[in-house]
């Protein structure tokens, strides 16, 4: 998913109104400001060329883009670029006047939406949205996956689906498992059914399951299962362990925890382990990040768990599978902590603020 973060935010100007209201928003947000040489102010970089070719080459770098100007021009521009609302950037359109601002382009798993609305509350302008769950005031399955930092099944089929069912005025129920219940208040559920008990159904068309399991239970209606991603895992492991070693251990720790594989997060070690390729290399193959700790930030919590002195010879801390697991999920430990062939894996579930 493509999620607009404020740091990697284009904004492109062509006239000195535009340039005007860049400098209004730049005090709101870090964004990086692109105009031509000849309206270069503070704070600005110019083209890379012309226009079109430094707003073609942002696509591919930043979150999103936001162009001054006109709507035609911005699509006649990034039209050759356009690829999928999944991972494309967002795009948002802003006139000079700053009187309407228009999201264009991945309003739902881009943000360009939200962004829309943040920079017209900024503006005092009116914010153009047609997005059709949007329009008749209903949340949609793609915003709550990005609200919920979230993963499904065939994500785009269900995103189809799900959004033209609520739309059509058909149920589409909403199930929360227990550990993410407390989650609901921060999300737009508009437009689903409320669901309390899988085995009391009210008459619904679809169910989706907010839930980290790696299964659920037969149900008589198509369900769609979202899956936020919370579940880190602390590894130690002997220099020079293989990739194949680390997956199968993975894999059978979130096994026998009962969690989904797309439920995983992030992995995380001591630094000592920065350039050990397998765990560079699990990293990757989970598209997950590799988040390390120092042996000073493991000894603080080490005396919680059973420490080795084979281990604090090596790497300077009695522990690390278990104080790394416990610092990335805030002390939210589960289940128990895997040893086999020289590998120590601990999983933790962690919870978005």
């Amino acid at each position: 998913m493509n999620i607009v973060k404020p740091e990697s935010i284009a904004l492109f100007c062509l006239t000195p109104g535009g340039v005007r209201l860049a400098q209004r928003l730049q005090e709101h947000l870090p964004l990086n400001c692109f105009t031509s040489e000849k309206l270069l102010a503070p704070g600005f970089q110019a083209f890379n060329g012309s226009f079109g070719e430094t707003l073609r080459e942002a696509f591919k770098s930043y979150s999103a883009l936001v162009v001054v100007g006109a709507t035609g021009l911005t699509v006649r521009v990034l039209a050759p670029l356009l690829n999928d609302k999944m991972t494309d950037p967002a795009v948002v359109v802003i006139d000079e006047r700053g009187e309407h601002v228009i999201s264009l382009l991945s309003g739902h798993v881009g943000g360009g939406n939200a962004l829309t609305l943040f920079l017209a509350g900024l503006l005092g302008a009116d914010p153009v949205i047609t997005t059709a769950t949007d329009v008749n005031q209903m949340a949609a399955l793609d915003t709550l996956a990005t609200q919920l930092d979230a993963e499904m099944q065939d994500f785009r089929h269900a995103v189809k689906t799900v959004n033209q069912q609520l739309v059509s005025g058909q149920q589409v129920g909403l199930w929360w498992d227990e550990p993410l219940r407390a989650e609901q208040a921060r999300c737009d559920c508009r437009g689903f059914v409320p669901v309390a008990d899988l085995q009391n159904l009210p008459q619904l068309d679809a169910l989706v399951c907010v839930s980290l399991r790696d299964s659920l239970p037969e149900l008589p209606l198509p369900v769609y299962k979202l899956v936020p991603r919370r579940v880190v895992v602390g590894i130690g492991c002997r220099r020079a362990t293989s990739l194949k070693i680390l997956i199968d251990l993975l894999q059978q720790q979130l096994a026998d925890n009962h969690f989904d594989p797309m439920a995983l997060r992030a992995i995380g070690s001591v630094t000592l382990k920065q350039d050990e390729p397998a765990l560079q290399q699990l990293a990757r193959c989970w598209r997950v990040p590799f988040e390390l700790f120092s042996s000073h930030e493991l000894r603080r919590h080490e005396q919680r768990f059973p420490s080795s002195d084979f281990v604090r010879a090596t790497v300077g801390v009695g522990s690390v599978s278990q104080p790394v697991a416990w610092l990335m999920s805030e002390g939210k430990l589960v289940g128990n902590t895997l040893r086999e062939q020289g590998v120590t894996m601990t999983l933790g579930v962690s919870h978005l603020c």
